[in-house]
Order: structure tokens, then sequence, then C-alpha cells
């Protein structure tokens, strides 16, 4: 049966966020019948400035997370700023937009800089289809909005500055249907999969893909509160070293987080992502402690605003902060609210629009400074989809 039309879903791999959000947007996509396609923005990229896109954001985070803070706070207090950006990256809309099939019936986008390209395309007509994002973060940085958006998705609390700037639709959260509230003995499985103590109150402390933030010293504090550790390092084999043994339970990337929340008592996080929103769909108490610059502390402040984290400020705010929420009934951030799925939305936009049409086949001359600019773009990146 022929399907009713085709979806780009743009996301990139700068942590796991991003991905994890477009992957189960995909994956509900697919199931209402959509041909769907995704692309890693910075796949766009030789090879060697991809590396240097993602290494560039990494060393600003784990080097100089103080100069990120500030790039965080111009971008977000300065619309100049975010224009700059729209500037730099405009050679590589042309790039962007050939990779679009001519069949497409909406493009969807789970990472800001996306918007930044996809925009103005909308925006000037090169792109007729609808362009709809979905905000990983709490907080709707402005370097999300960009003129030509027509649809921004996020989820309750979510707050934004520019509000009358963007229209911005609450949504369901983009997790699996995996991460829904286990019986008991969904704990006793969980624990036992993972090799852990099947009795016990467990802390499972995570700081992305990246295993970025102040880990450490987080473990260190978390443990000195008298609560038992299971951390997961993602992709930072070195973190994992230094952390393994002391009573630990170390882990290097998880695939299957749902069991690992399951297996737990209390989450410790440092960025307020995608695995938070996954946290509370699971019902798993969340505690914020040491965020990473940026957004890492903007969505550790609407969280708390919100009540559905607490936010232990200081050392001696952890312990009380942990004695409190372990073993309560946490707020749940369900997928079954009156919220709008996100899927539903995007494939309505898409039935009523017409084709994309094609591109064109024409290689445009700016194509290499396209490549350039975009490694500079990167050091300006302000916000993440950070797991």
């Amino acid at each position: 049966m022929e399907h009713p039309g085709r979806i780009v879903v743009v996301s990139a791999d700068i942590g796991a966020g991003h991905d994890r959000a477009a992957d189960e947007l995909a994956q509900r996509l697919r199931a209402r019948g959509f041909a769907v396609d995704r692309l890693n923005l910075l796949h766009l990229l030789p090879r060697p400035v991809h590396r240097a896109v993602r290494e560039t954001y990494r060393g600003v985070l784990h080097r100089l997370p103080w100069s990120y803070q500030a790039l965080f706070r111009l971008t977000g207090s300065s619309p100049t700023a975010v224009r700059a950006i729209r500037a730099l990256l405009r050679p590589f809309r042309r790039r962007l937009r050939r990779r679009i099939p001519s069949d497409t019936r909406a493009v969807v986008t789970t990472y800001p800089f996306a918007n930044q390209l996809l925009g103005p395309l909308r925006r000037h007509g090169r792109l007729r289809v609808p362009v709809i994002t979905y905000v990983t973060d709490f907080v709707v940085h402005p370097t999300w909005l960009a003129p030509g958006v027509d649809v921004y998705c996020a989820v309750r609390h979510a707050e934004t500055h520019q509000a009358d700037a963007a229209d911005v639709t609450v949504v369901q959260p983009l997790v699996s249907r995996a991460f829904a509230r286990p019986g008991p003995e969904d704990r006793q499985r969980a624990r036992a999969r993972f090799g852990l103590p099947a009795d016990g109150v467990l802390a499972l402390v995570v700081a992305g893909s990246w295993g970025a933030g102040e880990v450490p010293a987080t473990v260190a504090e978390v443990a000195a509160a008298g609560v038992r550790l299971v951390v997961v390092c993602g992709h930072n084999a070195a973190l994992r070293r230094r952390l393994h043994g002391a009573g630990r339970y170390v882990l290097g990337w998880v695939d299957d987080m749902p069991a690992l929340m399951r297996a737990v008592d209390v989450m410790v996080e440092n960025a307020g992502g995608l695995t938070c929103q996954e946290a509370l769909a699971a019902g798993l108490p969340v505690v914020t402690y040491r965020p990473i610059a940026g957004h890492g502390r903007a969505n550790a402040a609407i969280l708390a605003r919100a009540g559905l984290s607490r936010w232990a400020g200081t050392p001696q705010q952890l312990g009380p902060v942990l004695a409190a929420v372990i073993g309560t009934s946490p707020v749940v951030m369900s997928r079954d609210d009156v919220s709008q799925d996100p899927a539903g939305l995007v494939a309505e936009a898409a039935r009523r629009a017409p084709p994309a049409g094609s591109a064109g086949t024409r290689r445009p001359l700016l194509d290499p400074v396209g490549d350039a600019v975009a490694v500079l773009a990167a050091m300006l990146q302000s916000t993440g989809g950070l797991r």
C-alpha cells in the first residue's frame, strides 16, 4: 500500500538527546504509515569538519564551561547574536535543501541549528512544506527560534522568553512507552539483569552520553550522603576507568535505559534534557545537582519551579534532598495526558501539505565556505540534548 507521504527528521549527533527524540518520532511516524528519512545535520559536512564541530562543543563543555555559560546568556538576550549565527550558516542552506526529497510533506527538527537553516528556506519560499521542531529542553532558548519555522513543540512546563515570537504548542514528551511505570517485580528483574543488589536504595547518576560536567565530585558527594551508586558514563571511557571500584556500579553506554531506571530509586542528573523527561515519564524521582553550564542550569531552574525535580544547590543540601525524595511519589510526565502526541501533529500537517518539489542540482560555489563557518557556528552552540 502506498504511504501517505515522506517526512524528513533532522537531528545531530551532539550528545544523544537530539537523536533519541528523533528516533522516537521516526518510529511513531512509521507506525502511522509514513516514509521517514533520518538526516544528521552534521553528516552533511566532510568527516574532518564534522569531527571538529563535535570536538569543539565537547571541549567547551569540559574545559571552558564559563565561556559556554557566557555564550548561552549572550544568545539568550541578544537577537543580534542569534541573527549572526543564522548569517554564518547561510552558505549551508542549499546543501541541506538538496537533501530533502521532492516527495517530502514535512520536515521536523530536534536540533536548534537546523531551524536556523530550514526556517529561512521556508520563509523565502524555497521549501514549501511545514517545518516543525521538537525542543529537547525545558527552556525554549532563542537559538531554537527562526523566522519561517511553523510550529515549536515543547513539553509542559517548558519556558520561553519570546513566547510572542513563536507558535509554541504543548505536546507529550517524545519518550518511549518502555518508560511506563513498572511494578515491583520489574524492579527485581531489572536489578538482576544489571548485576545490582536485590535490596537497598540505589541512586542513578547520569551525565549525558559524553559524561560531561563535574561527575567525579557528584559521585563522591552522593556516596557521602549514604546512598549506593549506579553511574552511567556513556561513551566516556576515561571517566568510567576513573570511577570504577569503591563499591560503585559503573556502567558505560546503556542501550536499555528503561530497564535501568526500573532498577533504581532516584536519578541524579545535571542537564535536564531528554533523559530527565524519560525519568519523569517513568515515575522516577529526579534530583538536579551540579548542573552543567548553559542549558543545564536553565533547565534546572525550570524543573525546580515546576516541582518536577529538586535542585540541590550545595553538597550540604544534597543529603537532605535525596532523603526527601527517595520513597516518595514523584510527579509523572505522562505521554497519555491531554497534550497532543507530536507525531499526530506532524502527521496532520504532512497530510495537508503539497510535496516539497525539486531543489535543483546546481552545486553552489559557497559550499566550502559553509563547511568552514559551520565549525565557527558550533562554538556558539547554546542549547543541547545531552542525555
